[in-house]
């Protein structure tokens, strides 16, 4: 099957599959199954005059397209993931071994800014990173995840490769590593976090994490390799080596098989330009509209103008504060716990009840906690003790990026929704670290600068409780609401939580009356309180499994298309007394 190809040629109507001629027919005999045992006898399977037979969303989603949560695919498409994100953050991270080289080269060519000039190419590097995952994640709603992939993996590679014949001119080696490899690395990254959410639901938490520790475990591994490789190599040979290690950012783009089809383009409406028409086509407005996702895409970049500050100055900050210390050892204290801390909250976040968003507070509040603490250490073990908790809590902030934007805008926003946040981070995350040197050069102390990066994750963390001030609204209509995408897959849009709940399970309510009143389940399911479902003339059963197949009697296909027919399998609120859900 071809990337995005729909799964058949019916039409749909608000989530509803239909057959060719547009139109519902009344069913037949059938026969329900759950668990091998015979439930129900309500009639046959529909079919209308052309013997197209007529499946509900529910259906659509027991056959395959809810995320697999495992198999071979799945598993690949982890490890793929973890290798593209190794790579790149791996030798970003590790410019640090290059830039020594290149400064000497400098200066003993006589360049009096050496050091600042080396510098550059490393900021342009990750600042280009992340201010093109914008584009990145448009690109990929427009051109599909494996070509937005592939083109990361080429940019990257031939930007190390041409790297190699112009180490002699910096400024080549500002375009070729610092805007190419920075650009290539942008294009592969964030379609490396949306596809996890294509295949994992369950386990997204978990995943993520394994996935994000793929920087933390390059990190510690290159700078040795790269070391050995400039001493037998040179710069110019170890950067082709570079370039072809990249080079398996390539392969992994063919993994990289989206289950989700892309978003819809805009409809054409009065009064539109073709510019406007234009730009709504590449960009998806809907995520925009989403309140929730509006404030944590402007608190998170807020609360990293002072997260990077720690890790770009914390080897000077150990040779002025603690002259003879080992001034590697807190920055590979940070690298080391950032990974475990990334495999530990995945795991956390995935717990029933967990939410990530809190835990992401929680993380932003203890590395401004600790930032604001650094100045003041007078051991160097206690300053180890700190980096191992900053470390910590850095890797669950990293690995809650994608699942949280799973949560919010769902998976036909997910993918633009994890690049603008990237992208708007892009200006912080640069902009803070040499502000904090300004700060140094005219103090000659660390202790004003660390204070002043401590604040703004507080402030962003604490900025992020607006979330919960928040009614999500569409169409009129507060959330949560029953979203169902273009490929009849049904989505809760709108509150912010994980659909873990049981598929059949129960919650119980009573109305004024002392009766049971519908509720609605996070994972969009409705249960009236007795374990019945409204508007169903079917017997309750206690359980059904997941494979389970659903056929619809006539009395649940309702004739109005805005309401989303009940069934055994997937319940949502129906007709009579209790109150109907309404699809945008």
């Amino acid at each position: 099957m071809a990337e995005n190809e729909p799964l058949n040629d019916q039409k749909q109507v608000n989530g509803r599959i239909l057959p060719s001629n547009g139109h519902i027919a009344p069913v037949a005999n059938g026969v329900v199954h759950a668990n091998g045992k015979e439930l129900v006898k309500p009639p046959a399977p529909v079919q209308n005059g052309n013997g197209t037979h007529i499946e509900a969303p529910c259906c659509r989603d027991i056959h395959g397209k809810e995320p697999p949560d495992g198999g071979a695919r799945a598993w690949l498409v982890m490890v793929s993931a973890f290798l593209c994100n190794g790579i790149i953050f791996g030798f970003i991270n590790t410019y640090g071994v290059i830039h020594s080289l290149l400064t000497d080269r400098l200066t003993k060519l006589g360049d009096p800014e050496a050091s600042s000039k080396a510098a550059l190419i490393g900021a342009l590097a990750i600042g280009t990173t992340f201010l093109f995952s914008t584009m990145a994640g448009c690109l990929t709603d427009k051109i599909g995840l494996r070509l937005t992939t592939f083109a990361g993996g080429v940019l990257s590679a031939g930007g190390l490769l041409l790297s190699s014949f112009c180490t002699e001119n910096i400024s080549a080696l500002y375009f070729t590593y610092g805007i190419m490899f920075g650009l290539g690395a942008a294009l592969a990254y964030t379609p490396t976090l949306a596809i996890l959410g294509h295949y994992f639901k369950r386990y997204l938490g978990k995943v993520s994490g394994f996935v994000t520790a793929g920087s933390s475990v390059f990190t510690v591994i290159l700078p040795p390799c790269l070391d050995k490789l400039l001493v037998s190599y040179s710069l110019e040979g170890t950067l082709r080596i570079m370039s072809l290690v990249s080079a398996f950012i390539i392969i992994c783009s063919f993994v990289y098989k989206p289950l989700h089809p892309p978003p819809e383009p805009p409809k054409k409406k009065p009064g539109r330009s073709r510019i406007n028409l234009f730009l709504r086509s590449i960009v998806n407005v809907e995520i925009w509209k989403r309140k929730r996702f509006v404030i944590w895409a402007l608190c998170v970049p807020l609360a990293l103008f002072g997260y990077f500050v720690p890790y770009v100055h914390m080897m000077q900050f150990v040779k002025t504060t603690f002259p003879g210390e080992d001034v590697n050892l807190p920055v590979m204290c940070i690298g080391i716990t950032s990974g475990i801390g990334r495999l530990i909250f995945g795991v956390i976040a995935d717990m029933p009840g967990v939410n990530r968003m809190y835990l992401q507070q929680l993380s932003l509040v203890s590395i401004g906690l600790v930032t604001l603490l650094l100045p003041l250490t007078n051991s160097y073990v206690v300053l180890v003790s700190f980096t191992l908790v900053m470390g910590l809590f850095d890797g669950c902030f990293i690995s809650l990026l994608g699942p949280i934007a799973y949560e919010i805008c769902g998976p036909s926003g997910a993918t633009q929704a994890i690049g603008f946040l990237l992208g708007l981070s892009s200006i912080p995350l640069t902009v803070g670290p040499p502000v904090a040197g300004m700060i140094f050069d005219s103090t000659n102390s660390y202790t004003l600068p660390f204070i002043l990066a401590g604040l703004p994750p507080l402030l962003g963390s604490s900025l992020l409780f607006l979330i919960k001030c928040v009614k999500e609204e569409e169409n009129g209509l507060n959330a949560p609401r029953a979203v169902v995408l273009a490929n009849g897959d049904i989505e809760i849009a709108g509150n912010g939580t994980k659909s873990s709940a049981p598929l059949m399970g129960a919650t119980n309510g009573v109305n004024g009356t002392g009766g049971a009143v519908p509720t609605i389940q996070s994972n969009g399911h409705v249960d009236n309180g007795t374990g019945s479902y409204p508007d169903s003339p079917w017997p309750s059963p206690t359980s059904i499994s997941d494979s389970a197949a659903c056929d619809h009697s006539s009395s649940s296909l309702h004739t109005n298309p805005g309401i989303l027919p009940s069934c055994s399998h997937t319940a949502l609120l129906g007709r009579g007394s209790s109150p109907s859900m309404s699809l945008p």
